[in-house]
């Protein structure tokens, strides 16, 4: 009997703490569903895993519940292979069953969320940056008080989200994501000539004070405006999601 007991008390006191995790705030991190870039050889877009999942860990480690959402939902497409951090959290915390069922766009609730965050990859150059639905619930959220985040690529894909005031979210703002300098020394895009937009090219467009190597300390340094949090490249996503917890709980 004492041990039935006992075995119950466990069990409410484990979900008490699950559930006061899952209270504690929500993150929405979005994703891409393009798999390439359209080209015969068929370079590779899709999202990057490595900035994408330790992202995904930090904030789930630190109590939130997290939810992805993708133009078309459902499964989408990662590119590098899943080392460190990101098997972590793969094997341990569910990384797998909540990405591979992202959400569609309408199903999204901006009012439930404190952030929004957007990785790496080429393919959310080719379908968030210009999805109204989705540039929508970003400027939601971000006029709701909430924080904006991005991490090379993905900064490229929310330099076009304009508020209500009919102005560009970055207008006057500092932000960075991966630079023309680097693009254009890489041929995973055949040196950037694939690609709809360059990151850096359309921030400065629409109005946001971009940093470029030369303005930081650190190339992996991370930039901080008025709730947009944003960094160059992938070793500094983790860093990124860490800075959004503080902003949320300052």
């Amino acid at each position: 009997m004492k041990k039935s007991l006992l075995a119950l008390l466990i069990l409410l006191i484990f979900f008490s703490c699950k559930n006061e995790i899952t209270e504690k705030g929500r993150i929405l991190i979005i994703v891409s569903n393009t798999k390439d870039m359209g080209d015969p050889e068929k370079h590779v877009a899709g999202n990057n895993l490595w900035e994408v999942a330790p992202p995904y860990h930090i904030f789930v480690s630190h109590g939130y519940k997290v939810d992805f959402v993708s133009p078309t939902g459902g499964k989408v497409p990662f590119t590098m292979d899943p080392i460190g951090i990101s098997s972590y959290t793969i094997k341990y915390e569910n990384f797998n069953g909540n990405v591979e069922n992202s959400l569609t766009p309408n199903l999204v609730n901006y009012k439930n969320y404190n952030a929004v965050f957007i990785g790496g990859g080429y393919g959310p150059l080719f379908d968030i940056a210009n999805n109204e639905n989705l540039l929508s619930i970003i400027a939601k959220i971000y006029e709701n008080g909430g924080i904006v985040g991005g991490c090379g690529h993905g900064p490229g894909a929310f330099a076009n989200v304009k508020l209500n005031n009919g102005d560009y979210m970055v207008k006057g703002k500092k932000v960075t994501g991966f630079p023309n300098s680097t693009e254009i020394t890489k041929n995973w895009a055949k040196e950037g000539t694939l690609l709809p937009v360059m990151v850096e090219n359309q921030l400065r467009a629409n109005g946001g004070i971009f940093q470029s190597k030369s303005d930081l300390n650190d190339k992996n340094d991370i930039v901080i405006d008025k709730r947009i949090v944003s960094t160059m490249f992938l070793p500094s996503s983790a860093i990124v999601a860490k800075e959004i917890i503080k902003q949320i709980e300052s």
